[in-house]
């Protein structure tokens, strides 16, 4: 079983599209396993988005996701991670039927975050979440 996390960003909390994202995740079968509610502080963006670090559009970045709250989910299951992106999306051509493809009205607003790999993964997991917030993996 594999662990990774969704952030689902301000755009998808104030449109009310908690809920759709959730669904569409247990869909597939993958099993939440950690889910809060939190405002990202300028620290914790910084930290999440450490490897856009002076790219042009980190600062872009880094204001969305503290503009409004987030629900981030750790999500576990076998191959969650590639299983997770493909759900949701690629980032600037995402096909219909992904959450980013039915939902996302620009690169930056485009619902949700997801992890890109197993390393980053239990990065941004360890940011979110302490060891004693995630359920055992059944």
């Amino acid at each position: 079983m594999e662990r990774t996390l969704v952030l689902i960003k301000p755009d998808g909390v104030r449109r009310g599209l908690v809920g759709e994202v959730l669904r569409r995740l247990e869909c597939q079968e993958l099993k939440l396993i950690g889910l809060k509610l939190l405002k990202l502080s300028p620290e914790l963006a910084a930290a999440h988005y450490a490897v856009h670090r002076g790219k042009p559009f980190y600062g872009e970045l880094v204001a969305f996701i503290t503009s409004g709250p987030v629900v981030a989910a750790a999500v576990a299951g076998e191959d969650a991670v590639a299983r997770v992106r493909r759900l949701v999306g690629d980032t600037r051509a995402a096909a219909p039927g992904s959450i980013r493809g039915d939902f996302a009205t620009s690169v930056t607003a485009n619902v949700v975050h997801a992890s890109d790999s197993p390393v980053s993964a239990a990065r941004e997991l360890g940011l979110f979440f302490q060891p004693e917030e995630l359920l055992a993996q059944e």
